[in-house]
């Protein structure tokens, strides 16, 4: 009796193991390198990025699919493999040092920075097989005399694939374009003078 009894609990929970699906960990990436140029002359600037700010909703390890109008669900087992605002400032500052030829991008506070830059992400929707979106307003600040630029990215990547390494990418592609948009900014505070 007690030989069935243990059998009954080892085939219980290899028979569990095996119903369990396995999570499956998303990064986005920068896309700077393949997709722009940096500028020509090696840039000696220095950028901070942060704080970068996400909307509560997708402020979890889950990716958080749109699934229709006014309903979303946050799939258990496609997760982010780091917290998501981390994520997009890594992205952020891989992608300003391409676009503007410095290496001195990072997301860590520095007392001698020229620009600061704050994120404030208002709209990241995830909808597989359709599109990844992002809004976000944002502004740089130089730090020697305070001038400021802002803004605000509304972009839309498509994304037909039903997969979620798909949608990351898409959503990558949304990054650059952000990034794209305060590279821009802060070249014309350069070229603005003080």
């Amino acid at each position: 009796m007690r030989r069935l009894a243990i059998a009954t609990c080892i085939v219980t929970v290899i028979a569990g193991g095996c119903a369990s699906s396995p999570s499956h960990f998303y990064t986005l990436s920068p896309t700077s390198a393949a997709s722009s140029t940096p500028d020509a002359t090696s840039s000696h600037l220095t950028i901070i990025v942060g704080p970068v700010t996400i909307p509560a909703i997708v402020d979890i390890p889950q990716i958080v699919v749109t699934k229709g109008t006014n309903q979303v669900a946050a799939d258990q087992f496609n997760l982010w493999a780091s917290p998501l605002r981390n994520n997009i400032a890594l992205v952020i500052c891989a992608n300003l040092a391409a676009q503007l030829g410095t290496p001195n991008v990072s997301s860590v506070l520095r007392v001698d920075a020229d620009y600061r830059v704050e994120i404030d992400v208002q709209s990241f929707e995830s909808t597989p097989g359709e599109s990844a979106r992002l809004s976000a307003m944002w502004t740089v600040r130089r730090v020697k005399d305070g001038r400021t630029h802002s803004g605000r990215t509304n972009a839309r990547e498509a994304s037909p694939e039903r997969g979620y390494q798909a949608l990351a990418a898409a959503h990558s592609r949304a990054l650059n374009l952000l990034s794209a948009d305060i590279a821009d900014a802060i070249r014309e505070l350069e070229h603005e003078g003080p």
